[in-house]
């Protein structure tokens, strides 16, 4: 679309309405054509004849078969093709390239291109080329004809010359280049903070966004998008360093920077595209404190690739961190972990690729090690972290073998096994059952069903896919732990959004399914922002705007997120059902959508979605196990019952995670209880709270390209580019922030912010009246801008203008403002200056004063101290001299005494006398020594004595106890033996009663026996019963027993009198009398039971007698009734 700078909207309508209904105006192209206003005038451009105009115009307008997508941003404004013009034609191969119209005929025109070779080609299939000196803009806004080979040949332009940053409108997009470019460090990052360079880069980007966060107080948001290889986690990086330049200081912000190594170590890896390419997205909120510093950071991240853990495709390599591990790790730590090389480890080699070329993963291991200091994870948890990854690998190398014929399997007790159970901290015993076995409920009773080997080894991967899963998150939370640990946070933050781009390779799978899902959740955010907000919000404040039509995506969305018959409600009904497959989930998907225009079913288990970027055709196999995404509940306990503390947090998150529960077939057939969401459906949840989160923020947009698939330097793909930039509808964005009016603010807040700008009877009036008086004294054109309802509509670059003027007079004003109040400090300063001079001088009088006369009292105490020592001094020295003399004089005559003396005898007892006063003196001397000796053994001695008096007052306590206990064990013997004999007499009286009582029975019984015989006359003769007998026999027994109870308590008596004698060392015994008495009692007590148990039995014996003998009784009382009746009668 062409059209003249300045021109207003209701022009370029036109001319856009004269295109799409076929009819050219030569006239009003000639004068929107760049050619012509706006001074960008081309001095080789030829005067077109009339000839020529004529033909033009009788000519119908070109039209490109192109699909509507490339037609709807297309700019095909009608073309004059005439002589010198430039113009792009496509070849066979896809690839644009212009070339120079050298003439036309009617509908076929002749084109020369730089290479010399010439073509005629139809007029219709050429596209009008911008002038030269449009050649590499920054902005793609500000090309004359918006299209396709043009927005590509500007990219190319300046990726060419290293400038891999180009805006168009409010996106910038940013162009891989594969190299190191000299456009980062402290230098650029001062001369954006300065606004000394305009040109685009992420850290205008970042800069936009730290200061709309301090001035709007709004949080704010980077938006990082592409396919693999773009340059994301770069970009986001490079964003990151800016935000940490500018908000800087607290020492966090080296934490945040430092979270990067282990975020790539543990979530990268290479991929046939992508050297590091992430697989996970991830959201970096960093929060500011009010003064604009870095105060704290949260991550978050979404969708890991766990599958990558367990399978890799050939040429691609797992997750950095495995290799950096089995490279850098030191002997000590490779010893501990019994770490082999790479290529020893099944989950390592399948991909046969072990390095990256450039990278050391030895140096990487340090620098990750050194990261996870810097975040606060420590030594022990670092080990265990490693041990966890060690395991991960240990477990590819588990093998299985056949125990019986149904394919049943256990797993091999070899050094993997073991290495695996050591490093989680479990029984191997318990590690085999989990690998090979799985317990189920069914109705009320456990069942232990054992794994086939496809079975065993999709239980071993998903547990290894699920430890490294929880290690990832375990990671982040400690990352985050330490950014957010006693750091204020005041509401405003900006995050950045690193994640995956759109994806269709040619066997896309689950992950590109959830993938592409995300990007058209995050394209309806971007055109939600950028096309549908801006256009609401036109027509609600009443804006004369003609409505640009852009491509919604809502159709799709409904596709993925409709209920009950949407993709990923059939995906989880599917999952739920024990005997769902791949087939069956793909026929029921072509079943139920087949209507929905943005589904097409394809043969056996494929099926074809039609995304905002284009179709993508996804192949159903493993879309169940993965959203299942099962670990059973064996394997949790297992991890559960490890000795590690990483394993028991991993099966605590697990048994955490879920909202709620797994009903339907699935939980009955033993599905674990760790998983009760599945992977779709929290995948949506995490996407819903991040657009919201999005959504309360300003959000800027960074769209990174790839330039090509070989990913070599200089190299640019114009289809892969093309491709790209159709994906993020990047012309989209031009075209309507090109036609709109990009820019508003609210008349109050216009009015607020720029109202000082005027005299201050107009400021005062309402904001309406101050914004347009603003706008009249500015001189901004009207078609520059509208005034809306409640806000002013502003086209690119206005407001800039206003900011220009409004800090130009701030700067002013703050001029003004420094001198007159450095004016007024100075002259305050003066004042001050006097009068505390003054102060000082009379301060310094009154302090010299008591200084002086504190010196003249000190100088007379000197005189007078002086003067004393001096006399001391003096009388000492007399005093000396005066001794001196005596002793001289003493000396001297004793001498002369000595010589003139003869008496030897004097001087003899001198000597003896001095001799005894030695000898003494040496007496004294070893008296005095041995009383001292003496004295210390007394006292030694009346230590001993009162240590040994205390021990005989202990030894006085315990026998005094030890008599009590054998008194109260003595009485109850007695008591006890009391109670025996009692009862014994009780008996004696009792069968003494019983036998006499017998005895006078006995010979009445006996007449009657013998009466009763003869009356009768038969042979039923009553047997004789001699009650004395059996009497007799129970009065033996009792005798006896009263016999032995006589013999054992004089027994017991008399051991317990011996012990007693023993212990108070009345007799000397070799034994021990606590533990005898001990064996004393027990021995008594085991007789007492024995005695008392034979009693009982003796009792009911005769109890048992005596119940004979009633019987007896009453028979002959009933015989003895019977005769006295027949003799009556």
């Amino acid at each position: 679309m062409s059209q003249k700078a300045g021109v207003p909207p209701s022009r370029w309508g036109k001319v856009f309405e004269r295109v799409e209904n076929g009819v050219p105006d030569t006239d009003q192209v000639n004068e929107d054509s760049p050619y012509s206003g706006n001074g960008m005038l081309v001095e080789d451009r030829p005067p077109v004849g009339d000839e020529e105009l004529d033909s033009a115009a009788a000519a119908p307008l070109p039209s490109v078969s192109r699909s509507n997508l490339e037609r709807r941003w297309s700019d095909l404004t009608s073309f004059a093709t005439t002589k010198k013009v430039q113009s792009w034609f496509q070849f066979p191969n896809g690839n644009w390239e212009m070339g120079t119209i050298i003439s036309s005929s009617g509908t076929d025109s002749v084109i020369s291109f730089p290479e010399g070779k010439v073509l005629k080609v139809n007029s219709d299939s050429l596209i009008p080329a911008n002038p030269d000196i449009l050649d590499g803009v920054d902005d793609l806004m500000q090309l004359s004809y918006l299209n396709e080979p043009s927005v590509l040949y500007n990219l190319q332009y300046r990726y060419n010359q290293d400038m891999i940053y180009t805006k168009a409108g409010p996106v910038l997009v940013a162009v891989n280049p594969l190299k190191e470019v000299p456009l980062y460090g402290n230098d650029y990052i001062q001369a954006y903070k300065s606004k000394s360079i305009e040109s685009p880069h992420v850290y205008a980007i970042a800069d936009t966004a730290i200061r709309e966060m301090t001035r709007d107080e709004v949080n704010q948001s980077i938006i990082i998008s592409g396919e693999s290889g773009a340059g994301k986690t770069e970009t986001a990086k490079i964003a990151m360093q800016y935000l940490a330049a500018l908000g800087g200081g607290s020492g966090i912000e080296y934490e945040i920077l430092k979270t990067n190594p282990i975020l790539e170590a543990f979530g990268n890896a290479k991929t046939l595209r992508n050297d590091n390419s992430s697989r996970f997205g991830k959201l970096i909120e960093i929060h500011f404190s009010e003064t604009g510093k870095i105060s704290g950071a949260k991550i978050q991240t979404f969708l890991l690739e766990k599958s990558r853990v367990v399978q890799c495709a050939e040429g691609e390599r797992s997750y950095h961190i495995f290799y950096q591990l089995c490279a850098g790790a030191p002997r000590a730590l490779r010893e501990k972990l019994n770490l082999k090389d790479v290529g020893e480890y099944n989950y390592l080699k399948q991909s046969n690729c072990y390095c990256i070329t450039g990278v050391d993963d030895s140096a990487q291991f340090r620098i990750v090690q050194e990261a996870l200091s810097v975040v606060h994870v420590s030594k022990e948890d670092q080990e265990s972290v490693f041990a966890m990854l060690a395991a991960v690998l240990s477990l590819g190398n588990v093998s299985f073998t056949i125990i019986d014929n149904e394919n049943h399997v256990e797993a091999v007790a070899d050094e993997s096994l073991i290495n695996v159970a050591k490093l989680i901290g479990c029984d191997i015993a318990d590690l085999n059952l989990a690998l090979s076995t799985r317990k189920m409920r069914v109705g009320n009773d456990n069942i232990v069903q054992k794994l086939t080997l496809s079975q065993a080894i999709d239980t071993r991967d998903a547990l290894a896919k699920s430890v490294y899963a929880c290690l990832f998150e375990w990671l982040v939370d400690q990352i985050n732990k330490s950014l957010a640990v006693g750091k204020r946070r005041t509401g405003r933050s900006i995050s950045i959004l690193d994640i995956y781009g759109f994806e269709s390779f040619d066997r896309n799978s689950f992950e590109q399914f959830c993938i592409n899902y995300a990007n058209e959740r995050l394209q309806q955010h971007f055109n939600h922002h950028l096309f549908k907000l801006e256009q609401e919000e036109y027509i609600q404040d009443g804006i004369d705007w003609a409505k640009v039509d852009f491509d919604d995506n809502q159709d799709c969305l409904n596709l993925f997120e409709k209920k009950p018959l949407g993709l990923l409600s059939l995906l989880d009904e599917e999952s739920t059902f024990p005997n769902g497959t791949d087939f069956t989930f793909a026929d029921k998907l072509k079943q139920h959508l087949k209507s929905n225009p943005c589904f097409r079913g394809e043969r056996e288990k494929a099926f074809n979605v039609s995304h905002f970027a284009g179709e993508v055709i996804y192949d159903a196999t493993g879309f169940l196990e993965k959203n299942r995404d099962l670990l059973h509940l064996d394997s949790i306990q297992l991890l559960s019952s490890c000795s590690c503390h990483l394993p028991r947090i991993f099966a605590s998150n697990m048994l955490n995670q879920s909202e709620k529960p797994v009903v339907g077939p699935l939980h009955k057939a033993g599905g674990a209880d760790s998983q009760k969401l599945s992977v779709a459906t929290k995948f949506k949840g995490q996407l819903f709270q991040l657009i919201q989160r999005l959504e309360s923020t300003t959000s800027h947009f960074i769209r990174c390209i790839k330039p090509n698939n070989s990913q070599s330097p200089g190299s640019y793909e114009q289809g892969l580019v093309l491709q790209q930039l159709r994906c993020c509808g990047v012309l989209e964005v031009v075209r309507i922030s090109r036609s709109g009016f990009p820019t508003r603010m609210s008349h109050q807040k216009f009015a607020r912010r720029y109202g000082f700008l005027l005299m201050e009877s107009v400021a005062s009036q309402d904001p309406l009246s101050v914004s347009i008086a603003i706008l009249h004294q500015f001189n901004i054109l009207p078609e520059m801008f509208q005034v809306g309802y409640t806000k002013l509509f502003f086209r690119t670059g206005q407001i800039g203008a206003l900011e220009d003027t409004r800090n130009r007079t701030l700067n002013g004003i703050l001029r003004v403002q420094s001198c007159f109040r450095g004016h007024k400090a100075r002259h305050h300063v003066k004042e001050l200056q006097r009068g505390i001079a003054t102060l000082q001088s009379f301060i310094r009088g009154e302090k010299t004063r008591k200084e002086y006369a504190v010196l003249l009292q000190r100088h007379r105490a000197a005189i007078t101290i002086q003067k004393q020592i001096k006399g001391r001094n003096a009388r000492k020295t007399f005093k000396k001299t005066s001794d001196a003399s005596v002793m001289i004089q003493s000396v001297i005559r004793g001498w002369l005494v000595r010589s003139c003396s003869s008496n030897v005898g004097l001087l003899t007892s001198k000597a003896n006398e001095s001799g005894e006063v030695l000898v003494k003196s040496l007496f004294l001397a070893e008296l005095q020594r041995r009383v001292l000796r003496a004295e210390a053994a007394l006292r030694e001695k009346e230590e001993e004595s009162d240590i040994l008096h205390q021990r005989l007052q202990q030894y006085d306590s315990r026998w005094s106890e030890y008599e009590l206990k054998m008194k109260s064990m003595e009485e109850v013997w007695q008591k006890q033996m009391r109670s025996l004999q009692s009862s014994l007499s009780i008996a004696k009286k009792s069968l003494a009663v019983d036998d006499s009582q017998r005895n006078s029975d006995a010979s009445v019984n006996a007449s009657d026996d013998r009466e009763l015989s003869w009356d009768t006359g038969s042979n039923n003769r009553v047997p004789e019963s001699n009650g004395l007998r059996p009497m007799g026999a129970g009065l033996s027994v009792i005798s006896r027993l009263a016999e032995e109870f006589d013999q054992r308590s004089q027994v017991f008596g008399d051991d317990a009198k011996f012990l007693v004698e023993v212990k108070s060392g009345q007799v000397e015994a070799n034994l021990n009398p606590d533990r005898e008495l001990r064996r004393l009692k027990h021995m008594f007590e085991t007789w007492k039971k024995d005695y008392a148990a034979r009693l009982r039995e003796t009792k009911v014996v005769l109890n048992k007698l005596g119940s004979e003998e009633s019987a007896l009784d009453k028979v002959k009382k009933k015989w003895w009734g019977r005769r006295n009746s027949t003799r009556y009668t």
